[in-house]
C-alpha cells in the first residue's frame, strides 16, 4: 500500500488503494482492519477512510467483526461459482459479438492488439509476477467486451472482476499450470474471433469461464488451501 498526497477525489483513492490490498492478498481474508491503522499507513484521516468502509462493505468485500470492527471478508467459493455463471454468458456474448463485428469489418489493428496482449500474457506467466499475470488476464478480457461494440458488457463485468482477481491472486501464486493454459485457451477465442467464428468463440469463451470456475472452486475447497488460510477470529 502506499501514502495518499492529492487531495482531489480523496475518498475513491482510499477506495481504491483499500481495494486493492484486499485483491492482492496484502490484506488477507479474515485480516482485522480499522480505521486507524489504514488512517496511518495511507497518510489520510478517518473519515475517507470511513466512506471507503460504507463502500466495500456494500460490494462484500469486507464485514462487520463484532465489536472488534470490520475484517477482510473471507473468499466464498459458492458464491464465485455463481459469478462466473454470470460471467460465462457475458463473455460468450462478447466473443459472439467481436466475432461477427470483424467478421463484417475486419480490423487488423485491434486483432494485433489481441495478439499483443497475449504475448505480454505469456511473458508474464513465465515471469510469475501475480500482479502483472492478473492485470494481463483483465486486460485481455477488457479488450473482447470493448472490441463487442457493446459498452454494457464491460460495465456488468466490472465489479465482478474486482472479485475474480482476488481469488485468482489467492491461488495462482502456486500454479504455474493454469499460468500456461489459460493463455492457451485465451488463444483459442482470439483465433475464432479473427476467424469470424461467431459460435465457436461464444462456446469457447463460456468453456473457458466455467473451467475458470471449477477449478477456483476446487482449489479454495481444499484442504491444503484451507490449511493455509488465517484462523477466524474470536
Amino acid at each position: 500500500m502506499y501514502k495518499i498526497d492529492a487531495p482531489a477525489q480523496l475518498i475513491e483513492q482510499v477506495y481504491d488503494a483499500i481495494l486493492d490490498a484486499i485483491c492482492d492478498g496484502t490484506l488477507a481474508p479474515n485480516a482485522r482492519i480499522t480505521q486507524e491503522g489504514l488512517a496511518e499507513t495511507l497518510g489520510v484521516s478517518r473519515q475517507p477512510i470511513l466512506q471507503a468502509f460504507h463502500l466495500l462493505k456494500r460490494q462484500g468485500f469486507i464485514e462487520e467483526s463484532g465489536r472488534k470492527g470490520v475484517m477482510v471478508t473471507p473468499i466464498d467459493p459458492q458464491k464465485l461459482v455463481q459469478l462466473y455463471q454470470v460471467r460465462s454468458a457475458l463473455d460468450g456474448l462478447a466473443a459472439r459479438e467481436t466475432a461477427l463485428r470483424w467478421k463484417k469489418n475486419p480490423d487488423q489493428a485491434a486483432a494485433q492488439q489481441g495478439l499483443d496482449l497475449l504475448a505480454r500474457g505469456r511473458r508474464a506467466g513465465k515471469a510469475g509476477v501475480m500482479t502483472e499475470l492478473i492485470k494481463a488476464d483483465m486486460d485481455f478480457h477488457q479488450f473482447i467486451y470493448h472490441a463487442s461494440g457493446n459498452p454494457m458488457i464491460a460495465e456488468a463485468t466490472a465489479l465482478h472482476w474486482q472479485h475474480i482477481r482476488r481469488a485468482m491472486g489467492a491461488i495462482l501464486r502456486n500454479d504455474a499450470h493454469t499460468r500456461s493454459t489459460v493463455w492457451d485457451e485465451h488463444a483459442a477465442i482470439l483465433d475464432a474471433i479473427i476467424a469470424g467464428k461467431a459460435s465457436v468463440a461464444d462456446n469457447l469463451a463460456r468453456q473457458h469461464a466455467e473451467r475458470a470456475a471449477d477449478h477456483l472452486a476446487t482449489t479454495l475447497m481444499s484442504n491444503e488451501y484451507a490449511s493455509q488460510r488465517p484462523a477466524m477470529p474470536a
